[in-house]
């Protein structure tokens, strides 16, 4: 079992509700993001669901990389050792490119991708060194192809997320240290809630609930809710474009 568990935006959505199913399941949960007042209300819930889990929170912003790098260490030590690392931190800003948005879009990019990088260094330091550990990255469903409007950043970086997931998973075969990405469908939280038709859409307990259970798995990829998404992404791959105008 992985006890000692990393995750970074773990304030809201998929990152606070993951924080609740793995506290349910007894991990030891270092729990970073922004936000130190909605940690510090997060520990407070996750004490009331398991009082038997040690649980540490600090301030991350994952754009100031030497701060990943000492909070990660931090977490570390305070823990003796980290078995999971979940890099779940990112954001949704963006437009049409070429539309006047260059810095959201750019935000979006350094966010969801260079930021990214910066943890995954971080955490494959600290597994390299024990010599055992899982890097979780979350992707999205939105990574198979590229999609307009807000999306186009947004997606583009999440398929550098595959595509980087997939590097290191090479660099460190037939070692201890394992590498998942997971790609959720549409489900509710913080990052899509002004969003009002999405098809297949759940809501954010039943979403984490999923993504946890393939976290568990610690398969290579996966796509969760697998209903529909295990199947449809296949059919995404080979969909027209005039189907993939329609869905973003």
């Amino acid at each position: 079992m992985r006890k000692n568990i990393l995750i970074t935006g773990a304030s809201s959505g998929l990152g606070k509700g993951m924080a609740k199913e793995f506290a349910k399941q007894g991990c030891n949960l270092a729990l970073c993001a922004r936000r130190f007042e909605l940690l510090e209300q997060l520990k407070s819930e996750l004490e009331q669901i398991n009082p038997n889990i040690t649980i540490s929170i600090k301030v991350l912003d994952v754009n100031d990389h030497e701060q990943v790098f000492s909070v990660f260490n931090a977490f570390k030590e305070e823990l003796n050792g980290l078995d999971r690392v979940i890099i779940n931190a990112g954001m949704g800003k963006g437009a049409s490119i070429g539309t006047g948005y260059f810095n959201a879009n750019k935000q979006t990019a350094q966010t969801n991708f260079v930021a990214a990088l910066a943890q995954a260094e971080a955490a494959m330091e600290i597994f390299r060194a024990q010599n055992h550990g899982h890097l979780v990255t979350i992707s999205s469903i939105s990574a198979v192809r590229g999609f307009r409007r807000a999306m186009t950043v947004y997606a583009a970086t999440k398929a550098a997320i595959t595509s980087l997931s997939e590097g290191i998973r090479i660099d460190v075969m037939h070692t201890p240290i394992k590498v998942s990405c997971v790609h959720p469908g549409f489900i509710r939280s913080e990052i899509n809630e002004k969003v009002k038709t999405v098809p297949f859409i759940v809501d954010t307990e039943t979403g984490c609930k999923a993504l946890v259970k393939a976290i568990n798995k610690e398969k290579a990829n996966s796509f969760v809710p697998s209903w529909p998404w295990a199947f449809l992404h296949w059919i995404l791959r080979l969909a027209p474009l005039s189907t993939i105008r329609k869905m973003s």
